[in-house]
């Protein structure tokens, strides 16, 4: 069975953009597709009018995985790209420099990824990927692992990052409410074969931050994606439930 069938997604410039849908309905398929990490499906996806067939200089990913290196700094985890490049030590020092004020880590430069938060090596990993300067940035589910309060203050710091820097983000998710806090629009999927079952516009102010989680107009919102998402999860459900049976009786 295909993970993805008839995706069919326009993201304009500057727009942020997230996915979510039940477990297994290939979220991150998408992901690895936009990217150019995975190849050999059928279809195309472009970038200003050109077919990615593989990493695109403009766009940039974000896993949720812990990716720091952990022998080198802080300062030259977020350099390592730009070294890769041949970017001369002042250059890559002074563009690391300022994506990690942007990210507040800029007192952090000197330390070991093993002396810092969750929070904080995701933020180092944020941006190493910021440094190359993608027009385009790729999340699946970069905030996953951490503890909802932080979770929080990252997307917070995300969103005042991407309306800065005039970023296109695509973000996978299977948080509903950080989908709606940070997106102008939330794509929702089916189970699988993933499909797009709706997608849902965001009215909320551009300037927004965690006080309208409290607000009827955030908790509308939340209910009009959960409707569509908790029909999909059943059937993610039960697709699970007939796979076990199967394998039993086999």
């Amino acid at each position: 069975m295909s993970a993805l069938q008839h995706i069919d997604l326009d993201v304009r410039k500057g727009e942020f953009v997230s996915v979510v849908g039940p477990s297994g309905c290939g979220k991150s398929t998408l992901l690895s597709t936009v990217s150019g990490l995975l190849t050999g499906f059928d279809g195309r996806i472009t970038v200003r009018g050109d077919e990615i067939k593989g990493p695109h200089p403009d766009v940039g990913v974000v896993f949720q995985e812990e990716s720091t290196f952990p022998w080198r700094n802080v300062l030259k985890n977020v350099e390592f790209g730009l070294e890769m490049r041949g970017v001369s030590k002042e250059e890559r020092r002074r563009k690391a420099m300022e994506i990690l004020t942007m990210v507040g880590l800029e007192d952090f430069a000197k330390s070991y990824p093993g002396h810092l938060s969750g929070g904080m090596k995701q933020r180092v990993a944020i941006a190493r990927t910021l440094v190359m300067e993608p027009s385009i940035l790729l999340m699946d589910e970069p905030f996953g692992a951490l503890d909802e309060q932080t979770r929080i203050i990252l997307g917070e710091e995300l969103l005042r990052i991407q309306r800065a820097l005039d970023q296109t983000v695509l973000l996978i998710t299977h948080n509903i409410q950080e989908a709606i806090l940070l997106s102008d629009r939330v794509v929702v999927l089916s189970a699988r074969p993933g499909r797009i079952k709706a997608i849902v516009d965001i009215k909320l102010p551009k300037q927004r931050d965690s006080t309208l989680l409290a607000t009827d107009e955030f908790a509308g919102l939340v209910g009009q994606v959960w409707s569509v998402l908790r029909e999909e999860s059943l059937r993610a459900f039960a697709q699970e439930q007939n796979n076990d049976e199967e394998t039993t009786h086999a």
